[in-house]
């Protein structure tokens, strides 16, 4: 027989057996079911957890091959971050951060973020947490946090090693720009810090959809693809001209905005609206995941 878990998170049977509601237990603090370390422990010793963390530090290692291989980047009509990687190594740090934004590090923040909840389920074990009994509004909360952490921490590791990378092969120097001029070495650091700060504030759109998909599956696989794909559709949306101004709320329309801290006279503009907007759709999304998940059966 499967067990089913109410949403206040207590077995039915438990109270019907004639014993106590675990809020009124001796001994019982809802404040102390699972701590953030716990979780966090948790999650970093899943094999998903190291794989994207050693494909990530490899990244910037492939690139540098690929350019020792392949030479300079080619000049085009117009100039790229890319083109300018070899130049320093704040420039090899960008070139990382400019390859991440839109894929690659949209695939790490929807897998910590949509595997966290419905991998339990498709374990068998949320039930079990549940019934420990974990408030399930504290268990959503932990493993969003815990989520989010891992998030930030794979989208400051790509340029951060990228940093490391390029400086070593292509030595510390100002961070050339695209339009011809260059910031200082040390100016450009703070900048690059604004950058991967606009690029992690973008992604939480992606990170609350996954977590909210991954509360309504016991599928991880659904609730990672379904986040990816829709970063995928907003990205081709973004490309349709005919759109006009309805692009402006499609999330993947600032994706490209951190690029505005690297310019010669700071711009805040298009960072502040994209960062708005995700915010905006995070706050709906994580209201849709906690309402929906206190209401749900929890059969697995």
């Amino acid at each position: 027989m499967t067990a089913v878990v109410s949403p206040d998170g207590v077995s039915p049977g438990a109270t019907r057996s004639g014993g106590v509601s675990p809020d009124h237990a001796p001994g019982y603090r809802a404040g102390r079911t699972l701590p953030l370390r716990i979780e966090a422990m948790r999650q970093l010793r899943r094999r998903r957890t190291l794989v994207i963390g050693g494909v990530l530090a490899a990244m910037p290692f492939v690139i540098l091959a690929a350019f020792q291989i392949g030479g300079t980047p080619g000049r085009t009509d117009r100039t790229t971050f890319i083109e300018l990687a070899t130049a320093s190594g704040p420039n090899f740090a960008t070139t990382m951060l400019f390859m991440g934004t839109g894929f690659l590090l949209v695939i790490p923040v929807a897998l910590f973020c949509g595997d966290t909840v419905a991998s339990e389920a498709s374990w068998s074990s949320l039930r079990y947490l549940l019934a420990a009994p974990v408030p399930r509004a504290r268990l959503l909360a932990r493993k969003f946090a815990v989520g989010l952490a891992f998030s930030a921490a794979a989208v400051v590791l790509l340029p951060a090693i990228g940093l490391l990378v390029g400086t070593a092969a292509y030595g510390w120097g100002d961070l050339k720009l695209p339009a011809g001029v260059s910031l200082p070495a040390g100016e450009a650091l703070p900048r690059l810090a604004i950058a991967v700060a606009f690029v992690l504030l973008s992604e939480v759109v992606i990170a609350t959809l996954a977590f909210w998909l991954s509360t309504a599956t016991d599928a991880p696989l659904g609730a990672v693809g379904g986040a990816v794909f829709a970063s995928i559709v907003t990205g081709v949306l973004d490309a349709v001209t005919a759109l006009g101004d309805l692009r402006e709320w499609l999330p993947a329309h600032w994706q490209y905005a951190w690029a505005d801290a690297l310019q010669p006279q700071l711009e805040w503009g298009g960072m502040i609206q994209g960062v708005s907007l995700s915010l905006s759709y995070a706050a709906v999304l994580l209201a849709l995941a906690f309402r929906g998940f206190a209401r749900k059966d929890v059969v697995s």
